[in-house]
């Protein structure tokens, strides 16, 4: 971590990434419980997580303005627009507005589709490969260990002052997040237009994962995952009221608690990486999440405390396995289109198991969906566990050099 740190770029760009990731947790949660509350629905409160995976369908186009234009000055403008999306927050009152969750949640999803294949290019360009695991973890570890107390800082503004107060704190946390992208001094030139057909360049991503044997096996293997996964954004609400809990447990001790986890998985994936390999490490991660599916299906609020933060550590080893490899395995020119590529497949089998999870928990007992997590989840474990992993080609290697290390 500490050569990782020698790099300004690398301090300012992580410091605020966890600032606008305080913003992010908290007005989640709260759009969640505040939609909940509104319509007094679970299945609706889960559907705000559906819109945010749907806004991300977008994705390819994101991951080719990312490789069009300079990615710092783009992820500056997201940044922007996003703080400017979520005040429309402050128009939600009752029951008749609450459409504007819906709506501001697309397009944060939206807005993520553009800025994070950038943030990965950019990480590309700051960096030398073998210190790319290491920002992620650190980037997953500072983000989602927000979880410990950006959710529950959250939701008690919501309950003290109501949502507009979270609203206007997270379009701050973008400005923020602007303000030390736009100090950072990385050297990036324009990306040079490609003399393809917009359909073709389009596709360059798709193509690159789908001719790339590791890439492959480890979308395949995370999208067979996350048929199930998004299932857990309606029943977590179950579960809390299973323990006798309202609603705002899920946002002031669940979250954090996983958030807690993800501390210790982030910090702790960089190194499990260079161990097993990228896709190894993103299947035992699955593994993981996946036991903890089964645990929860015993309803013991002990059990419910102890599951989230070991959740936690099988996401941070998860995320990291699974960004470092669309990485290291990318021509740096297509970065943002395969990045988007992957996303793309990941968001489709994510918004359909969120919408198919919302509509069984109506109709079959929440713990069964559970047991049937738990199983996929595992099964694509084992199997992006067991891949062998040939090397990593040269042809992977920045078309641009990393920036200087600086004090």
């Amino acid at each position: 971590m500490r050569k990782l740190f020698s790099y300004r770029d690398a301090r300012l760009l992580v410091t605020g990434q966890t600032l606008s990731a305080f913003g992010d947790f908290a007005l989640w949660i709260v759009m969640a419980v505040w939609m909940k509350q509104l319509t007094g629905n679970a299945w609706q409160a889960g559907l705000v997580f559906f819109a945010l995976a749907t806004g991300s369908l977008l994705g390819p186009l994101g991951g080719m303005l990312a490789d069009r234009v300079k990615r710092r000055e783009l992820m500056v403008v997201t940044d922007f627009v996003m703080a400017a999306v979520v005040l429309l927050l402050l128009f939600v009152h009752d029951k008749s507005d609450a459409w504007l969750i819906y709506v501001v949640a697309f397009l944060y999803g939206v807005g993520g589709a553009v800025f994070y294949p950038a943030r990965m290019a950019v990480l590309r360009l700051m960096l030398p490969e073998e210190l790319l695991a290491d920002a992620n973890g650190i980037l997953s570890s500072t983000q989602q260990g927000i979880r410990i107390f950006g959710p529950f800082v959250g939701v008690s503004l919501y309950v003290a002052v109501g949502g507009g107060a979270v609203a206007i704190i997270d379009a701050l946390t973008f400005l923020g997040s602007a303000a030390f992208l736009w100090n950072m001094q990385l050297r990036e030139t324009k990306p040079q237009p490609e003399e393809q057909h917009f359909v073709e360049e389009l596709m360059a991503g798709f193509r690159h994962v789908w001719r790339t044997l590791p890439l492959r096996q480890l979308v395949a293997g995370v999208a067979v995952a996350l048929l199930v996964v998004g299932f857990s954004e309606t029943l977590i609400f179950f579960v809390v009221q299973q323990i006798g809990e309202d609603p705002t447990f899920f946002g002031k001790v669940i979250a954090p608690l996983q958030g807690a986890g993800a501390i210790v998985g982030g910090l702790t994936a960089g190194p499990l990486v260079r161990r097993v390999g990228d896709l190894k490490a993103t299947g035992i991660g699955l593994g993981v999440f996946g036991l903890c599916c089964l645990i929860l299906t015993l309803s013991s609020f002990w059990v419910v405390l102890l599951a989230f933060p070991v959740a936690g550590i099988g996401l941070g080893w998860l995320i990291v396995g699974y960004g470092t490899a669309l990485q290291t395995r990318a021509p740096l020119a297509i970065q943002g289109r395969v990045a988007s590529a992957a996303d793309v497949a990941a968001t489709i089998a994510q918004v359909t198991s969120i919408a198919t999870g919302a509509a069984l928990s109506v109709v079959v007992d929440y713990r069964i969906l559970f047991v049937v997590m738990a199983a996929v989840l595992g099964a694509s474990g084992v199997y992006l566990a067991t891949r062998r992993e040939p090397a990593v080609a040269a042809a992977t290697a920045p078309v641009e050099a990393p920036a200087t290390m600086e004090a």
